[in-house]
């Protein structure tokens, strides 16, 4: 008896066994997919173009009337404007770092030409004879900044600084009788001095209607630098037999605004 029903007891645990084996097994719930955090690390190029204007416009010639063996005859003095203006556009590389992805400070450096449309010439009827005029031009302007920002997701805000150069023309032609000038000078010359500014860049979806390269991201920006590259006094000396000696001081500042597309590679 005691066999039998340690063998009924057998049988019903084996059944119930192979019940729940064959029952439905509860699946597990999926793994979380991680959101990606945008990260602003990587090197990047683009285009830009804006606005540029002159900031200290002054220019100052003096020199001394003289006979052909040298001897002074009179002084002379004139301060004239020559404000510059007008487009430019060009192009930049950079590379950032961010510290701390999503929300964080980025440090970076960037290099970037423009040509610029800063030209002007300025003639009036001199008082003493014919015509004067002064000219200015510059070609291009192109730096290399340092920037350091602090990012909101996909909004950089950022300060800028650092090296900045230029191409120029200055031309004085005074006193002109019949299209000959009695002194003339003109330099052709590359300046440097240095950039400050800022601005705020921020970062479309890479699935972007821009993204024509498959970048990482594709960003957007506006900035407004003030470039200092001093200034350039040019001897302005008789033309043929003469012995006058005169000089202009140009400056050479200004600011510009400008909107830029970047494409960023990297994280």
């Amino acid at each position: 008896m005691h066999k039998f029903v340690l063998s009924v007891s057998a049988f019903a645990a084996l059944t119930a066994a192979a019940s729940a084996a064959d029952l439905p097994r509860r699946a597990l719930p999926p793994a979380a997919i991680p959101v990606p955090i945008f990260t602003w690390t990587g090197a990047y190029f683009g285009v830009n173009a804006g606005y540029i204007a002159s900031t200290k416009d002054v220019l100052n010639t003096a020199g001394v009337f003289r006979y052909a063996d040298g001897t002074p005859i009179a002084t002379y003095r004139d301060t004239r404007k020559l404000p510059r203006d007008g487009f430019t556009g060009g192009g930049q590389v950079g590379y950032n770092y961010q510290l701390t992805p999503g929300s964080g400070f980025v440090v970076g450096v960037e290099a970037d030409a423009a040509y610029t449309g800063l030209r002007r010439t300025y003639r009036y009827n001199s008082i003493i004879l014919g015509t004067n005029s002064y000219r200015q031009t510059g070609d291009y302007l192109g730096t290399v900044r340092a920037r350091v920002g602090y990012a909101i997701d996909r909004t950089l805000f950022y300060a800028t600084g650092g090296f900045a150069y230029a191409g120029d023309t200055y031309r004085t032609s005074l006193f002109q009788v019949g299209g000959r000038p009695f002194v003339f000078g003109t330099r052709s010359t590359t300046e440097t001095g240095y950039a400050v500014g800022g601005g705020v860049e921020y970062a479309l979806p890479t699935d972007s209607v821009l993204n024509f390269v498959h970048s990482s991201a594709v960003t957007l920006k506006a900035e407004a630098l003030y470039y200092d590259l001093g200034s350039r006094t040019i001897p302005v000396l008789a033309v043929g037999r003469g012995a006058s000696t005169f000089a202009t001081r140009f400056q050479n500042e200004g600011v510009l605004g400008r909107v830029g597309l970047n494409y960023k590679f990297g994280s």
